[in-house]
Parts: structure tokens; C-alpha cells; sequence
């Protein structure tokens, strides 16, 4: 009997979980279909075709670049757009510059130097001088790396040292995030609270788009007083600088080449190549290496060069690295014949190594010919010089190797609240907040019936279930479920229900909508549920989604803003249903989803009611938590300077709205969890 009834128990649980099997399937039920094989990509490859399309235009434009004006007004613009991208420069203030110690070699000895690029924002250096030869000197600007050890890192002593030995002052700091000058970091643990320089770059990054700024607004003022410190020196030929590093460093080698005309000769290593080959690659990497809406803007690798132009430039990349060598060789190729154009050929020239990411040793002989050509008028085939490393202790300019424990002052994370709060004042009256929702998300209406495709349907007690497939946009595509209830009357109020994990994780709140006689349409939003980005689960950033929702900023979009519109067309779908009351239309956004249903609804006045279950509760509480998680999705670049998310709730009046269950940028409930009470909200 005992062993009857424990075959019987095995049996009811196998069927249950077959059961639940069974109605997985059924919510989830386009990737079971073959010709949705790729849905997860749908998002993705949608963002990749959209840039592309911009970098065709781009290209269109430069190929009808005739003369020198063409280039001189290509510079200009990348600088008034970058500047723009930035949210504008610091101002210049007093570096406040101290030497702390000197490190003496044979041939040169290491200053180690701390000066405030903004007030009370610390930066510590290494200055490399010569002991032989007469000053003045030419001078290098090295901006460093994501490499460990920050100034202490083996390639960068390397390159420094024979720099010094070969007859240049070279000047050295810590980037953000590495060496001496951690955002985040933990005195207990003696170390980051995050993964790696990388990902505070980015949890500062997503902090600083919300107030309309770029966390390279940062880095790239700490790079530009720099150069203040170094031409300051009396040892330094200001007539005659060099800049260059690899990786991070080839980016802001890129950046400050650009920007600042006292550099005369440029030598990135490891960063250029192109966002075509980028974005079908590696995709958006760390945030202050992306300035959006930079594709959309029109602008490209190449327009680094250009706004050098006609300067030395060489272009170092390793055959081998991450960055595409294709999109350095085509970067290379155009930028060539902008060059000429200019006059300048013998200026611009490219090294490539058959090896990996790095400032091998074969791209430094490149670099110290290079500048000595340009520099000191003579070419530099000597070998690299033998350099005796010294250890990060060494190094530090503060006694406890951290700025934060030694120095305090402020961080990019202070820095930025402080901008926040100055924009809370000169914010625009309430009455235009629909406005700017619209323009800063990104949304884009669609015009013209939504072309909705069935796939089957079944039932359960009291209600049937429509599988459904809408299209938003050319290459947008939408599952959804719609249930209807049997009987009531003829035109029924609705519901459209987004949830960021998925329309099949609903089924508590959609239920009890559909039995009390209400049509619910549950979608998966582009990026949710069955269309969720493949990679996204595999991603190691606290970000969510952090590639698609970088190349939607770069491409002028929002991740917010096309779910907007997704939601936009699911009111097509269901004001074109003859069972529904048109005029009692209502959202339902949860998680993820609450943020694009609350956009959507302060640019779509056909949602009469709105429930919010588990939103974010402001945009301002993202800059006021040092850490923050998975709310990348939800931010709207610069909306801070127009709008909250409550100022949009309240652009909602006199249209009802209940929020329940808000929560704090870690995801955490705000106050205890209660009941949505949706059911007696809608009725």
C-alpha cells in the first residue's frame, strides 16, 4: 500500500510539472517556432542595422570632402559635438600642485606629484625627467590604460622610463577607478566594491547621463589639467608635445588630440577602429568611451583624425586585439584621403603588430621614432632602453595608496549630485514635460494599422488565450497574449500589461483581470521576455542589457522610449478590437516594465488608467545611491535637467494612477510589499 501511494505522489508531481511545462510553453510560444529561431537577437541586430544605416550616411558625407575647408569645418563640429556630448568642460581652476617624493634612476628621476584638476577632486601623478641633455624638453602627456596597476603597470614604467632616458618629460596619472584613486572603494576589504576599473567607469557613467553629462567629462578634464601641470614645468617645451597611450589611453589620446591644440603629435595604441566593426564585435564598451548620441550625430573613429588634422597621427594596432584591425584598417584608409586633401599625407601613417592587445614592444620602437621624427626632427631607431621597475608602493603619492583614505575631497559620484541638484533649479515649468519625455526618450510614433499575426490560441476556465505577433517597426517584432473572457458585454474594458520579466511571468496579476471581465493583452516589450537579449544573461555588468541599451543612446534612442512605442502599437491592437471599449484602455507596467508603460502614457492619452508596480522611484535616487543595478534600461539621457519620474507621474493628471511597490536603485522595496490592488484600481 505504502509503495501504491508513493507511485501515486511521483505521478501527481510529474504531471504537475508537465502541467507547468505544458503552460510555459503556451506563454512562451515563439521560441518554439522555427521562424523565430533568431528572436533573440531581434533587438541587437534591429540597433546594429540602425547604426549602420547612420555610418552610411556619415561615410556619403565625408566622401564629398574637396579641400582643407571641408576638414577645418569637420573639426569644429566634432568639437562642438563632443563638447555637447560631454555636458560641457569644468571650469579651469587652481591645480594646487605638491610635490610629495622623487624616485632617482641613473639617467632620470620620478616626481611623484598630486594636483586637483577640479577643487578638493584629487589626481596623483608620476612626472618622468631627464638627468642628461638640456632643457627644455619635449614633453609626452601618457594618459594610461585599464591595465592593473595603474601607474605602476610594467609596459607603462617601460615606455616612460625610455622616454625620459631618450631626452622628454613625461607625465603619467591615474585614471578614475585605477591605482590610487578608486570611486568605490571598501577601506575594510582594501579594495573596489565593483569588478574591475571598468565597471565603475560605467556605474559612474549611467549616473552621469542622467544629469546630461558623460563620466568622460571626468577623465578627460583630469587629462587636460595635466597638460596644465606639465606645461607649467620649466623643463618642458610647450612647442613641442606628444601624446599617447594605449587602450583607455588610446581613447583619451583620441579625446584629447581633438580637443586641445597645444598637442602637436598624436600616437594612439589599442583604441581606434570603427562602430561598424565595433557593433558587430565587442560592441559599447566602458562608458566614457562611449559619448553619446555620437552615431547619430554623424560622427565616427575617423572624425578623431580629422579634428587633428593636418598634425602628426599614428594609428598603432595589433592585428590580434579585441578592436577590430578591419575597422582600424578602414578607419586608416578613409582618414588617408582626408589627409591628402589637406596636404599632410606624410602626417598620417599606421603600424600594425602581429600580436595581441598591449603596448607591445614593437608598437613602442614605432612610437619613440615617431615622435623624435616629429618632435626632434631626427628619426629614432635606437634600442629600447633596459628600465629598472619600480613597485606600486613606490609609486604612491598618498600614504595609504588610496586618495579616498588619505585626501578624502570629492568624487565623481559628489561631483555629480552637485550638478543635480543645481539643475532641480532651472528645470522648465511642469507644462512641458510631455515635451521633453517625447524628444529626450527617443519615442517615435508609428502611423497606419498594426500588422498583427495569430498563432494559435487555447483556453482555460472562463477565458480563451490568443497567441498573437505585432510588428512596432521594420525589424520589431512582438509577442503577445491576448486574453478574453467568455461571456459579459459586447465592448469590454482592457488591459495592456508589460512586465520586465516577461509576459509569461504575470499570470498572478492577469488572471483576476480576465475573470472579472476585462480583455488583457500581456507583451514582451522589444528586450523582454521571449525577446530578451541572448548574450544579456551571460554579461558580468550590473547593467542588464548594458550593449543594446549604449546603442540605443549612441543611435539618438532610448531602450525606454521604443518600448514606449511598442506599447504604443499594442493600443492600436486592442483599439481596433471590435469586443473593446476604446475608451477604457488601461496600463499595467511591473519591474522593468513600469518606466516605458509610464512614458508611454504621458505621450499616449489613450491609457485613461496606469498602474506602476515596482518602478523605480526616481531617476534622482540613482545619483544619490553610490551603487545602483540593472536600471540602465530605464534611463533617459538627460532627463534630469527637465524631469523625475514623479514630474511624469504627475503630467499624468486627471488620469488615474496608483504606484505601489517602488523600490530603490538596488531593486530593493522601498517599504514593505503590499498587494497591487490592480483588479479594484481598473474596475
Amino acid at each position: 500500500m505504502a509503495r501504491y501511494l508513493a507511485a501515486k505522489v511521483t505521478l501527481l508531481c510529474v504531471c504537475a510539472v508537465m502541467a507547468r511545462a505544458q503552460t510555459s510553453e503556451e506563454l512562451n510560444f515563439i521560441t518554439g517556432l522555427t521562424e523565430f529561431r533568431e528572436i533573440r537577437s531581434m533587438l541587437p541586430s534591429y540597433l546594429r542595422a540602425r547604426a549602420e544605416a547612420l555610418l552610411q550616411q556619415r561615410r556619403q558625407t565625408i566622401a564629398q570632402f574637396a579641400g582643407r575647408q571641408d576638414v577645418e569645418k569637420r573639426k569644429q563640429y566634432l568639437r562642438e559635438r563632443m563638447i555637447r556630448a560631454l555636458g560641457g568642460l569644468p571650469e579651469r581652476t587652481p591645480l594646487n600642485a605638491r610635490l610629495v617624493a622623487v624616485v632617482e634612476r641613473e639617467d632620470y628621476r620620478i616626481e611623484k606629484v598630486v594636483f586637483e584638476s577640479q577643487p578638493r577632486f584629487y589626481v596623483t601623478a608620476n612626472l618622468y625627467l631627464p638627468k642628461t641633455g638640456q632643457p627644455p624638453y619635449p614633453g609626452i602627456l601618457f594618459p594610461e590604460g585599464h591595465e592593473a596597476g595603474a601607474k605602476a603597470h610594467e609596459a607603462w614604467q617601460q615606455m616612460l622610463g625610455s622616454f625620459a632616458t631618450k631626452g622628454y618629460v613625461a607625465l603619467t596619472w591615474d585614471p578614475l577607478g585605477q591605482g590610487e584613486r578608486s570611486q568605490f572603494y571598501d577601506p575594510e576589504a582594501k579594495a573596489s566594491k565593483l569588478r574591475g576599473s571598468t565597471t565603475e567607469h560605467s556605474m559612474l557613467g549611467i549616473q552621469c547621463l542622467l544629469a546630461g553629462d558623460n563620466v568622460a567629462r571626468y577623465t578627460i578634464w583630469d587629462a587636460v589639467r595635466a597638460l596644465d601641470y606639465l606645461l607649467s614645468r620649466k623643463e618642458v617645451d610647450a612647442t613641442h608635445i606628444g601624446c599617447t597611450g594605449n587602450s583607455g589611453g588610446g581613447t583619451h589620446t583620441a579625446y584629447l588630440s581633438a580637443l586641445d591644440d597645444r598637442i602637436q603629435v598624436a600616437a594612439p595604441s589599442c583604441y581606434l577602429t570603427s562602430w561598424q566593426q565595433l557593433l558587430r564585435t565587442i560592441g559599447p564598451q566602458d562608458a566614457e568611451q562611449n559619448l553619446p548620441p555620437w552615431i547619430a550625430d554623424g560622427l565616427d573613429h575617423p572624425d578623431f583624425i580629422y579634428a587633428f588634422a593636418p598634425k602628426p597621427y599614428l594609428m598603432l594596432s595589433a592585428i590580434r586585439d579585441f578592436f577590430s584591425i578591419t575597422g582600424a584598417r578602414n578607419t586608416f584608409q578613409e582618414a588617408r584621403r582626408v589627409y591628402a586633401l589637406a596636404g599632410a599625407q606624410e602626417k598620417l601613417d599606421m603600424v600594425e603588430a602581429d600580436d595581441g592587445h598591449g603596448y607591445s614592444k614593437p608598437r613602442r620602437l614605432a612610437a619613440y621614432n615617431w615622435f623624435s621624427r616629429w618632435l626632434k626632427g631626427v628619426e629614432d631607431q635606437r634600442p629600447e632602453p633596459e628600465i629598472r621597475q619600480a613597485t606600486e608602493e613606490e609609486l604612491r603619492c598618498t600614504p595609504t595608496g588610496q586618495v579616498a583614505t588619505s585626501l578624502g575631497g570629492e568624487s565623481v559620484f559628489t561631483l555629480n549630485q552637485k550638478r543635480v541638484e543645481q539643475l532641480k533649479a532651472t528645470r522648465p515649468p511642469r507644462s512641458e514635460v510631455r515635451t521633453w519625455a517625447g524628444r529626450l526618450s527617443g519615442f517615435e510614433p508609428a502611423q497606419g494599422p498594426v500588422d498583427v499575426r495569430p498563432y494559435g490560441s487555447f483556453t482555460r476556465p472562463g477565458y480563451r488565450v490568443q497567441k498573437l505577433v505585432y510588428e512596432t517597426e521594420p525589424g520589431i517584432l512582438v509577442p503577445s497574449l491576448l486574453f478574453i473572457p467568455d461571456g459579459g458585454s459586447a465592448r469590454k474594458a482592457a488591459v495592456l500589461y508589460v512586465n520586465g520579466a516577461g509576459k509569461a511571468a504575470g499570470m498572478g496579476d492577469l488572471e483576476p483581470l480576465v475573470r472579472s471581465g476585462m480583455v488583457v493583452l500581456a507583451i514582451d516589450a522589444r528586450g523582454f521576455g521571449e525577446t530578451r537579449t541572448s548574450a544579456e544573461k551571460d554579461s558580468p555588468r550590473p547593467f542588464g542589457d548594458y550593449s543594446s541599451a549604449m546603442t540605443a543612446l549612441l543611435t539618438g534612442r532610448t531602450l525606454v522610449g521604443m518600448r514606449a512605442q511598442d506599447i504604443a502599437r499594442g493600443l492600436d491592437l486592442l483599439s481596433a478590437r471590435p469586443e473593446i471599449d476604446a475608451e477604457k484602455i488601461y496600463g499595467y507596467g511591473k519591474g522593468a516594465g513600469a518606466v516605458p508603460m509610464l512614458y508611454a502614457a504621458v505621450l499616449d492619452q489613450r491609457l485613461r488608467r496606469v498602474a506602476l508596480d515596482g518602478m523605480l522611484a526616481s531617476y534622482e535616487s540613482v545619483t544619490n545611491e553610490r551603487i545602483h543595478r540593472d536600471v540602465f534600461e530605464q534611463v533617459v539621457q538627460g532627463a534630469l535637467k527637465y524631469f523625475d519620474l514623479p514630474e511624469l507621474i504627475a503630467a499624468l493628471a486627471p488620469r488615474p494612477v496608483t504606484v505601489v511597490n517602488s523600490v530603490d536603485p538596488l531593486g530593493q522595496l522601498r517599504q514593505p510589499k503590499t498587494e497591487s490592488g490592480a483588479l479594484a484600481f481598473f474596475r
